[in-house]
């Protein structure tokens, strides 16, 4: 065994592992810190079969942006997990089964990827010289030449959509308060109370005892 499946073997126990974590944790901000590690044994593995675009992009997308905006939702809400967690040993059983199959398919795929990987890179020639050629770099020439419209489209799609979302958040809403934060720098003490005279609604206590007395002198 060569160093190469030797770290393979590595790379997938730390993945199984940390998938098999993200579904036996209690507490919800460790489940998703092993789906990290998950994500980053993926990249490892997939390095190892020279899709290196493949696997910065599996890095920066879902580790960079997608698991740590689930970090923060996670942390912000309360979630209750007893009342998800109702049933989880009782299904495991097929889960298991099903968790295994996949995993064995996977191996044997990528053990085929390995050993078509042992075998000499294709090699282009132009006239005298000659260019080992790189997958992320076919990529890139692919996806801005041939897929340039359909690249272009997704990228205006998605900008619509951010920009709908940034719509969505900042409307006003009716049933909320808004406090604006400038009117709160500019207020001075004297503009928080205010006092006002007002007739007074009740008799004099000196009054009150003089009727008291003139009422007693006629009993």
């Amino acid at each position: 065994m060569d160093v190469k499946t030797g770290l393979f073997y590595v790379f997938s126990a730390v993945l199984l592992f940390a998938a098999f974590r993200v579904i036996t944790a209690r507490n919800p901000v460790h489940a998703v810190l092993f789906l990290v590690l998950a994500f980053f044994q993926a990249a490892m593995v997939w390095m190892l079969l020279k899709a290196e675009f493949l696997s910065i992009i599996l890095v920066l997308v879902y580790v960079g942006a997608v698991m740590v905006l689930f970090l923060f939702v996670v942390m912000m809400l309360d979630v209750n997990v007893d009342s998800a967690r109702q049933g989880f040993w009782k299904h495991f059983p097929l889960a298991a089964v099903v968790g295994v199959l996949i995993a064995l398919e996977m191996a044997a795929v990528m053990m085929g990827g390995f050993r078509d990987a042992d075998e000499p890179h294709a090699i282009a020639v132009v006239g005298q010289a000659t260019a080992e050629i790189s997958n992320s770099r076919e990529l890139g020439k692919l996806l801005y030449t041939q897929y340039l419209y359909p690249l272009e489209i997704a990228a205006a799609i998605l900008l619509v959509a951010m920009i709908a979302a940034i719509a969505l958040t900042l409307r006003q809403r009716k049933d909320s308060k808004y406090v604006s934060p400038s009117d709160q720098v500019r207020v001075k003490a004297k503009d928080r109370m205010t006092v006002l005279k007002m007739p007074a609604t009740q008799a004099a206590a000196a009054d009150d005892a003089a009727t008291t007395m003139t009422a007693e002198k006629k009993v």
